[in-house]
Order: C-alpha cells, then sequence, then structure tokens
C-alpha cells in the first residue's frame, strides 16, 4: 500500500482479489472460466444494492481525501459538488468504491478507469486528424474488477437523466443500452484478433452520422462538442488564457481558477518554486520516448499558473505552462497535475509502477485508443518535504467535452452507448474479453441486474447528497 493511501482508514470490508485470476490458455477454457465466475457472483447479485440513510461516515471520506488537498482549494471543491447530486457523484467516487467492496464481485481483473462516470468521458484529435471519442480522466486507474467501472457508468446515466428531468422510460432505456453495448461490443472484441481489437476505435463524425440516420431526433449537443473540438488547439488555449507582456506570453489572472506563479501569496520563496518547477520538467523529459522527447527539447518556457480543474479533482495540485516553439505564434500549452493514491489501491492492492504519476500515465496508455504524444510524468519534492507525483500531458488537443447537463433523452442514450463502446474497449484491450463476455452471457439478465442496481444507487446517491448539503449549511464542512 503506497504511503498516501495509508492516509485512509482501513476499510471494513476484506479486499478484493484481483490478482488469482490466471487467463486460460485457449478460447474454450477462458469461455468456461468466465462462465465458472458466475457460481463466485451470480448474474442477479448485481441488481442488490440496500439503501442505507443518513451515512455521516460516507462524507468522512471525503474530509479524509481532502486532507491531502491544497486547503484553500478545498471549500471550492465542496461548494461544485454542491450544485446538484450529480456534481456531488462526480466528487464521490471513494464513496462508491468504498460501497462496491462490499458487493459480489467476478474477480476477473481489468485496467480499470476507477471513475468511469459519463462526465469522463469526451472527443480527442487523433495523429490522423480524425476526432475520436474515448476517455478523458485516468487520475483513478488501477486494477480491479471490471464490474466496477461499469456499475459507476450506469449509475452516472441514471442520475445524470434524473438531473436533466429526463422521464423515467427514458433513463430506463439509457441505462439498459449502456449495459447492452457494453455486453455486446465485449463479445465483438472477444471474437476479434486481439491486435485488430487493440487499434480500433470510435470514429466520432462516423458515429454520429449513424445515429443520426435512424430518422427520430437527435440532440445536437454531441455534434455541437465534435465542432468545438476541432477549435480547441494549442493556438486557442494561449489567446483564452495568456497576454503577450515583454517579448513573452504570460498567463492572465483569474483567480482561483487561473494564478500565475508570481502572484501566488501562499509560497513565501517564488524562485524557489520556478525551480521546483524546472525540476518538474526535467524529470518529466526523461520519461518521454526519444522521438517525443525530441519534440519537447523544441519547446521554449514562458511562464506557468495554478490552475483549478474539475470537480472531484479540485484541490489536487495542477499547473499549466505556455511555451514557444518556432515562434510566439507557435504556442504549446503544457499541464503537470498532481497524481495521489487510485481510490482501487485501497481496496484491491497497490500499484505496480515506482510513482503515481507514472501508474496514471501507463494506465492511460493501455486504455484509451489514442494518447497524447506528450504524455509523461514526473516527480519533485515540495517545499513541505514531500514527495509529489506529478503527469504532463497538453492542455488542449482537440479535445471536446460533452454539454451532459443539456443532453435530451436521445442525446443521453447516444452518450450512453458511446460510453459503454469506449469502456468495453478499454477493457479488452487489458483484461480476458472472452472470460467477460461468458460471464455476461447472450441474455439481457445481466442488463436488468445492472438497470436495478443504477436506480437504487441512484437513490443512495440522492441520500449521501441530502446529508451532504445538511453538513454545509451547519458549517461542518467548508463551502466557497
Amino acid at each position: 500500500m503506497s504511503e498516501v493511501a495509508d492516509h485512509l482508514t482501513p476499510s471494513p470490508n476484506p479486499p478484493v482479489d484481483v490478482t488469482s485470476w490466471k487467463q486460460a490458455a485457449s478460447p474454450r477454457e477462458r469461455s468456461r472460466a468466465g462462465i465458472a465466475a458466475r457460481t463466485k457472483a451470480p448474474l442477479n447479485t448485481h441488481a442488490t444494492w440496500q439503501v442505507r440513510e443518513g451515512r455521516r461516515e460516507a462524507i468522512a471520506l471525503l474530509e479524509e481525501q481532502s486532507a491531502i488537498r491544497v486547503p484553500e482549494l478545498v471549500p471550492l471543491r465542496y461548494k461544485r459538488m454542491s450544485v446538484s447530486p450529480f456534481t456531488f457523484y462526480r466528487g464521490t467516487v471513494l464513496i462508491m468504491t468504498n460501497d462496491l467492496a462490499s458487493t459480489p464481485v467476478t474477480g476477473i481483473p481489468v485496467q480499470c478507469v476507477g471513475d468511469a462516470h459519463i462526465g469522463n468521458f469526451g472527443i480527442f484529435r487523433s495523429p490522423s486528424a480524425r476526432l475520436v471519442f474515448d476517455i478523458n480522466d485516468f487520475d483513478e486507474t488501477a486494477i480491479g474488477p471490471w464490474e466496477w467501472d461499469l456499475k459507476r457508468l450506469a449509475v452516472s446515466v441514471e442520475i445524470c437523466g434524473r438531473a436533466n428531468k429526463i422521464k423515467e422510460k427514458d433513463r430506463r432505456a439509457a441505462v439498459r443500452q449502456c449495459v447492452q453495448t457494453y455486453r455486446t461490443r465485449m463479445k465483438w472484441f472477444s471474437e476479434m484478433d486481439y491486435l485488430d481489437a487493440w487499434y480500433e476505435h470510435l470514429d466520432v463524425e462516423e458515429t454520429l452520422d449513424r445515429f443520426e440516420t435512424t430518422g427520430s431526433k437527435r440532440s445536437r449537443v454531441l455534434r455541437e462538442a465534435a465542432m468545438k473540438a476541432l477549435l480547441k488547439d494549442n493556438d486557442a488555449a494561449a489567446a483564452k488564457l495568456c497576454r503577450y507582456e515583454d517579448g513573452k506570453l504570460r498567463f492572465k489572472s483569474n483567480p482561483p481558477e487561473l494564478v500565475p506563479i508570481n502572484e501566488l501569496d501562499n509560497y513565501a520563496d517564488l524562485e524557489a518554486l520556478q525551480a521546483r518547477i524546472d525540476t518538474l520538467f526535467e524529470s518529466y523529459r526523461h520519461s518521454l520516448y526519444d522521438d517525443r522527447r525530441m519534440v519537447f527539447d523544441h519547446l521554449r518556457y514562458q511562464d506557468a499558473a495554478r490552475k483549478v480543474v474539475g470537480v472531484g479533482s479540485v484541490g489536487q495540485r495542477a499547473w499549466t505552462s505556455v511555451w514557444i516553439a518556432r515562434d510566439i505564434d507557435d504556442p504549446m500549452m503544457i499541464q503537470m497535475k498532481e497524481a495521489t493514491y487510485s481510490v482501487l489501491e485501497h481496496y484491491c492492492g497497490a500499484s505496480k509502477y515506482a510513482t503515481h504519476g507514472e501508474r496514471v500515465v501507463q494506465g492511460q496508455k493501455l486504455i484509451q485508443s489514442t494518447a497524447d504524444v506528450l504524455l509523461g510524468w514526473s516527480s519533485f519534492m515540495a517545499e513541505d518535504g514531500r514527495k509529489r507525483d506529478y503527469y504532463v500531458r497538453q492542455l488542449w488537443n482537440g479535445k471536446g467535452s460533452i454539454d451532459i447537463d443539456n443532453l435530451n433523452a436521445s442525446g443521453l442514450n447516444d452518450l450512453a452507448r458511446m460510453c459503454a463502446w469506449s469502456l468495453a474497449h478499454a477493457h479488452a484491450r487489458t483484461g480476458d474479453s472472452i472470460a467477460i463476455a461468458n460471464y455476461m452471457g447472450g441474455t439481457d439478465e445481466f442488463d436488468q441486474a445492472i438497470d436495478s442496481f443504477a436506480v437504487s444507487y441512484a437513490e443512495q446517491n440522492d441520500e449521501d447528497y441530502a446529508v451532504f448539503k445538511k453538513l454545509l449549511k451547519k458549517g461542518e464542512l467548508p463551502c466557497a
């Protein structure tokens, strides 16, 4: 167990065993092993979740996480989580993982996303300049049970549908389509040659074209996200976040979301901070393959700033830097984000990687079809004497976020299917796709079980959210 993971109170649930699974040699043996896993975790047992009220102990898990984050940003994190049950769900992966550890598991491991909710998928530009859809958040990635990712995704579809006031029958259809897509795609991947499955990807424009030929009224949200992604590049990021001053690009000030390093008043020695950032990048450089290192060596540093990101990630240390290549009109925006323990490590065992930055990066390369060419990791000693791990990537690289707050029923259904496709692909690349496909089987029994779980756990999320809001109102939790 990593040093940081030990800050958490030991789980009352027994450790989840994902190490004893041995992949059989032949497809027939792998198929039989998958079916045999139903003895350990019958399909219908995935449906069960007993809602518990007044869980103050669940909120205590959030407080333990906050203890290792930037103190002045914790109130902002709680404020963002307090907006709705869905924003609360986005920040409570530790609570759900703790709950899932008490449920039946198949024991079939994959490289899990760890936080596979519907908001953690998006659009990217591939090296061939095509837009692809895939997972876009890897902070929690680690080895774990494949069904935990799927349950996290299915519940998020239900909660997102509730937040958008989508009718119950349409939410049920979206969740069922999500699970069915995962199940059928997993079977499809399990029957492909492995290298062909590895290189598969979900082309955004082809997929949306196919959806829009069904004849029914489709949501424009996904198409608009794709159009915006085409415009999100380094030039656009620099134009939005930077200004030209004294012959260099400098970050604009927009606290607390974006604070240039020369304005950070909680750092006593800004020169020492700049030196640590320089050390971070030198360490990062050595994590790159030679060809990517040559790309990085063409860049010249301009400025850095602290940048607040996400909902659940608020409070983790994140920096953004601007560089130039040919000249001032050729900018490169690079993000450095702190990597701490994965919630999965607390329940499934520590990562095999030396640092959490490497855990995140190697996990992303395993499960994402198009990883950033400048993806790398770094570590350095902070001013408090603690070694901090980071992963490094481009800030914008044709990245398109889905406006999930404005999805209608068809948009939720379409997005749920695309997320399920990507999740099945990630699991097929890194796990025993034949065993998983045969465990789920060819009927909708598993789909119905996960649908039932999604409804029950959405109710649990509502209960926990109510406790969270009450604690904020009483002043027992800080809120910006």
